[in-house]
């Protein structure tokens, strides 16, 4: 009886057994880790576990910017010995603290008097428009320099560093810090420099 040619007889000894073959993962680009939202700029130094919030503020909610903190209310005013060169490095210790005390980033405003706040620099470097939307989104702690403070809307909590900068600069900042500030308001500096100046200029 002739064979029915549906298929070629294979010995098994030319081609070996038939085996489905293991089906292999194929490597490929791994999926970028989500961003994690955190402070701009360079990354601060984590302070040391021992330490706590100093008089830390009752939580504020996060409001809508406005030009400046609803009539009526008073901040809480915390001062923080520091000189001029210490003043930014305190300044950025007491928003790491507000911060892992359960503050938002986008309650924070800091205000410099002297240099601008590296993160203030670099992101001055893409444009004004750039600068200011990231204030405008309120998500994230914002930096500006006391010469366009008044620019910033209110938050409910501002910190100041009397980094430098005439007396002059220094009681505009206070002014338009107390101003702004919606719970808190956090001064670092000298404080003889500082007492004399909230006493004119707040």
């Amino acid at each position: 009886m002739p064979l029915i040619p549906e298929e070629p007889q294979i010995h098994e000894s030319a081609q070996g057994p038939r085996t489905a073959p293991t089906p292999r993962p194929v490597p490929g680009p791994r999926p970028a880790a989500p961003s994690r939202p955190g402070r701009p700029g360079p990354p601060r130094p984590v302070p040391p576990v021992q330490r706590t919030p100093r008089d830390a503020a009752t939580p504020a909610k996060p409001g809508p910017s406005g030009p400046a903190a609803p009539a009526g209310t008073t901040p809480q005013i915390q001062l923080i010995p520091a000189s001029a060169q210490g003043a930014l490095d305190a300044a950025e210790e007491a928003v790491d603290l507000l911060l892992e005390s359960g503050r938002a980033p986008g309650d924070v405003l800091v205000i410099t008097t002297g240099a601008p706040h590296p993160w203030a620099t670099h992101e001055l470097s893409f444009g004004e428009v750039s600068y200011w939307a990231q204030h405008d989104a309120g998500d994230d702690v914002f930096y500006t320099d006391a010469g366009v403070a008044e620019r910033a809307g209110a938050r409910p909590v501002v910190v100041v560093a009397v980094n430098g900068g005439s007396r002059a600069v220094a009681a505009s900042a206070l002014s338009v810090a107390h101003a702004r500030a919606g719970a808190l308001l956090i001064v670092c500096g000298d404080p003889q420099q500082i007492n004399s100046v909230l006493g004119t200029g707040v």
